[in-house]
């Protein structure tokens, strides 16, 4: 198990008094976990920042009735080869589909995927989300209950 290091930190009381409301709301135990994760997301800001490997799930929800574009989203990911690890397809209701796909590579080489297919006509919804790669398991952020 890794060693823990106690630390003080200084807050205004207004400032904490909002923070424990969020952690609360979130399901947090206690105050440190919630640093703990707001610590972990500032490390993965700096990774995604500098361009390093992570790997990304990106949700699109789109209306499947726009001509061409289920092909389309398919020659967005064969053309990104070997950054595709993986795709779902729902058919959410008679003219949406949700797809998440799942992709590792180099943060910019991602977003550029990604937006290649949020771009298209017909996408409704779209989201990315970068994580770290599993290389420093350390500083990954991980689920907590909410």
């Amino acid at each position: 198990m890794t060693q823990l290091s106690r630390t003080g930190v200084s807050l205004e009381d207004d400032l904490l008094k909002e923070f424990d409301r969020l952690i609360a709301k979130r399901g947090y135990a206690n105050r440190s976990e919630a640093f703990r994760d707001l610590i972990r997301e500032a490390l993965l800001s700096e990774i995604v920042e500098s361009n390093k490997q992570v790997v990304g799930t990106l949700t699109l929800v789109y209306d499947h009735h726009v001509p061409n574009l289920a092909q389309k989203l398919t020659e967005v990911q064969h053309t990104a080869g070997a950054m595709i690890l993986a795709a779902t397809h729902v058919h959410l209701d008679h003219n949406y589909c949700l797809e998440v796909i799942i992709m590792k590579g180099r943060s910019k080489d991602l977003q550029a995927v990604a937006d290649g297919m949020l771009a298209l006509r017909g996408v409704e919804l779209g989201k990315l989300v970068l994580t770290n790669s599993g290389a420093s398991l350390k500083s990954a952020p991980h689920s907590h209950p909410h």
